[in-house]
């Protein structure tokens, strides 16, 4: 079977895809993947480091509003959708799976043109432009929310890598929290804001460092390489361990009790899947898709919400502290947060890969 991937741009589109392409080879080493991108996205970095074979197509970012540059956007597609008929061809591709963003829209239109089965996959409770338009020219519509108003959805989750998705976090905790330096038996937060960190989750948890030490409760907190926030050192009491990247997200779950994060698809699914509850703060900008990600594991008892304009040292001391204080209510959360995720979407999507595959062969 010879598969290509459609899932450039941000880690939200590319780590599902690399999933997916994961799960096909366990199955079967000799399926032929190739991963469609652009020279702007992550893909260049994470599709190499992942051992897939990486083709470049031109970028054609779509504008939001009128503007001069929508003129130039039938020429430059016309183009990427050459380019990407062409991988289609040169791969002998036997079927196309969509993850959205920019790369997925010539993609869907080069499947089409070259009448190769096209599977779409969903993760946000939204349906960006690329899978609004896939989705019209094909049946095999995966989806992450259960309610998405694409048409025919079929709901898998979200595919995960399998170091997170196979995770024990309590059997793992101990070692863990040796690996980050921190102690095996108190309290401990993990705080991220995706790959280049979150300002204001940032500076609200630093300047909160103080009620941390005195409420007994230590903190990994990944920053982002661009970010230098960091607390004051204290000699004693729990520690407030700081890492511009962390390449081992297994072992930050891992050595958590609970989490504060941004509430992207990807970090909502992964949270839930190793039942690790968390403060969710949603991106302020874009069509708060953040909020309506962390809104079904906060109505199910999996964790909090606030909104980014609300989170300060404060809110966290009234707030998170008292949760992180309470064991019991801490482990009802974490179960809460697990009965929401799902560890098994890559082998749910890779087998509605199958199922595409083998009925258009019989069709033909």
């Amino acid at each position: 079977m010879r598969v290509v991937l459609a899932g450039g741009g941000t880690a939200g589109h590319i780590e599902p895809a690399l999933a997916l392409a994961d799960a096909l080879r366990r199955n079967d080493p000799n399926t032929g993947i190739v991963c469609l991108g652009t020279e702007r996205g992550l893909e260049t970095r994470l599709v190499p480091q992942r051992g897939y074979e990486l083709a470049l197509i031109p970028p054609v970012p779509l504008p939001r509003t009128l503007t001069p540059q929508l003129l130039t956007v039938p020429g430059r597609l016309r183009g990427a959708i050459n380019a990407a008929a062409a991988v289609i061809d040169q791969a002998q591709a036997d079927v196309l799976v969509g993850f959205g963003g920019y790369v997925a829209t010539p993609g869907y239109l080069a499947a089409r043109k070259r009448k190769i089965p096209i599977i779409v996959h969903e993760a946000n409770p939204k349906p960006g432009l690329a899978n609004k338009l896939g989705a019209r020219f094909t049946e095999h519509v995966a989806v992450s929310h259960a309610d998405s108003p694409l048409p025919n959805p079929t709901f898998v989750g979200i595919p995960l890598r399998r170091e997170i998705a196979t995770l024990d976090r309590l059997a793992m905790g101990d070692k863990a929290r040796s690996y980050f330096g921190l102690l095996p038996d108190l309290p401990t937060l993990l705080i991220f804001g995706g790959s280049q960190g979150a300002r204001a989750l940032n500076q609200a948890a630093v300047a909160a460092a103080p009620y941390f030490r005195q409420a007994g409760i230590q903190v990994l907190h990944i920053v982002g390489p661009k970010n230098t926030e960091e607390p004051e050192p204290v000699s004693g009491g729990p520690q407030y361990v700081t890492i511009p990247y962390c390449d081992r997200m297994d072992l930050a779950y891992a050595a958590a009790d609970m989490a504060m994060c941004r509430a992207g698809a990807m970090t909502c699914a992964e949270l839930a899947a190793v039942a690790l509850p968390a403060v969710y703060v949603p991106l302020p900008i874009g069509n708060g898709e953040q909020h309506l990600n962390a809104e079904p594991i906060v109505a199910a008892g999996g964790g909090l919400l606030v909104d980014n304009a609300e989170l300060s040292p404060d809110w966290i001391a009234q707030n998170l502290l008292p949760v992180l204080a309470d064991p019991a209510r801490v482990a009802n959360m974490s179960e809460a947060a697990g009965r929401m995720g799902r560890r098994d979407a890559d082998a749910a999507l890779a087998q509605m890969v199958y199922d595409v595959v083998r009925s258009a062969g019989a069709a033909r």
